[in-house]
């Protein structure tokens, strides 16, 4: 295999699971979040910060694996 097509194959693959993996975290945290919800309502506010914090921790490695596919 020619070293450039290897290079855009890693890239490819890093991005498709750098995206793929924190979708589904993403779509984990929010679903569970909204479970909670949905059981006690009263609880929203206090599960609501956390719930964006786990979501934007989530899309930050989505972030780096993007950061890493344009260093290869």
């Amino acid at each position: 295999m020619e070293p450039e097509v290897a290079k855009i194959l890693a890239k490819g693959f890093t991005m498709a699971i750098g995206g793929f993996a924190p979708a589904l975290a993403i779509g984990k945290i929010v679903a569970k979040a909204m479970e909670a919800i949905g059981r006690n309502p009263e609880a929203s506010g206090k599960l609501f910060v956390p719930m964006l914090l786990g979501a934007a921790f989530a899309e930050a490695i989505a972030i780096y694996s993007l950061v890493v596919a344009f260093t290869l």
